[in-house]
């Protein structure tokens, strides 16, 4: 009897296994995909892991994709950009803004109170870059370019309901334009990159960060603050711009049918998509907040004025780098503030 039941068990196995191992056969290219958040995180599940399974059907098996989370190649956050760019990895997914000063231009969305939802910026990023972002990443093969909602503040033992709440609050930032910002509130500005987040929080390193709504199961920050405070109206304190890359020698290795594939997944044909999923995934965010009866609070109009007002002189200062670059400035704005007015339903 245990003979037959082993028997059994080694066909059902077989079974199952069989056509893996047929379809990875087939594979004649393998893409080593790299990132910096947990396999778990809203990076993979909304975005990383139905691309690999779209592109790995779309070509019949013929690409074979590998996901590393959590930095598993090696390195930290801000290497991935050069990681693709080398070769080290074939594909990222990583923030341009974990490099300050590198890219420039892209830090155009990143300016406060310029941000709507993340279905409506998504997009129009993705426009964006087709014209302007062309020469910042022509060391790499762009996928995809895409912002979670907008940031917010989330406290462990302080509510910002002013900014004057947040004289002297140790704040973690993500990026150099989100500094600037944070210092002309009064805050003080403390940089990292997200996944060190739950550690300074919990050591009392920062008093609180600004992070989407979106990342917070994966930090539990859901469990580490107490206070959550937005802006009020449509337009979002901050975001943070999202680059979806591949090597460039990779990409151009392929055959016409299979950069097809990879084409038909990327740019327009994705931002809308995940733009939504990113939207959801804020609402999501928040149910989490709820559960702990956590106190949420949105500013006052009058107050979002004063904060739009404290923070003016970060754009004008991003436009004068700007014109200083050769760039116009000012009309890359106008550009950016329509083109996410185009994509918004408000």
């Amino acid at each position: 009897m245990k003979k037959v039941f082993a028997l059994v068990s080694a066909c059902l196995l077989l079974a199952v296994l069989l056509p893996c191992q047929v379809f990875a056969a087939k594979a004649e290219v393998t893409l080593k995909v790299h990132h910096f958040l947990p396999a778990k995180s809203n990076a993979q599940v909304l975005l990383i892991q139905p691309w690999a399974d779209k592109i790995t059907a779309e070509s019949n098996g013929r690409i074979a994709v590998e996901i590393y989370p959590s930095m598993q190649l090696g390195g930290k956050p801000p290497h991935l950009f050069n990681q693709v760019k080398d070769g080290v990895a074939d594909v990222v997914w990583t923030l341009p803004s974990y490099t300050p000063g590198r890219f420039p231009i892209t830090d155009l969305f990143e300016l406060p109170y310029l941000t709507a939802s993340a279905e409506a910026t998504t997009q129009a990023i993705q426009e964006f870059s087709e014209t302007y972002l062309k020469e910042e990443y022509g060391q790499v093969h762009p996928l995809l370019f895409h912002v979670p909602t907008p940031g917010l503040f989330h406290t462990a033992s302080k509510q910002i309901k002013t900014m004057a709440d947040l004289k002297g609050m140790k704040i973690r930032t993500p990026s150099a334009i989100v500094t600037q910002s944070l210092e002309a509130l009064g805050a003080t500005p403390v940089g990292m990159p997200v996944p060190e987040v739950p550690q300074a929080m919990a050591t009392e390193v920062i008093d609180g960060a600004v992070v989407p709504w979106e990342v917070v199961k994966a930090l539990r920050l859901h469990e580490l603050t107490k206070f959550h405070t937005q802006s009020g109206g449509s337009r979002g304190f901050y975001t943070s711009v999202f680059l979806f890359a591949m090597n460039k020698a990779k990409y151009d290795s392929l055959p016409a049918d299979l950069k097809k594939v990879i084409d038909d997944n990327s740019g327009k044909n994705l931002a809308q998509k995940i733009g939504k999923a990113y939207d959801q995934a804020d609402l999501d965010g928040q149910k989490l907040g709820k559960e702990r009866n956590n106190t949420f609070y949105t500013l006052s109009t009058e107050e979002v004025h004063r904060w739009e007002k404290a923070t003016l002189p970060v754009i004008d200062t991003w436009v004068k780098k700007m014109d200083e670059q050769g760039h116009d400035g000012k009309k890359m704005l106008a550009v950016a503030r329509e083109m996410i007015k185009k994509y918004s339903k408000d």
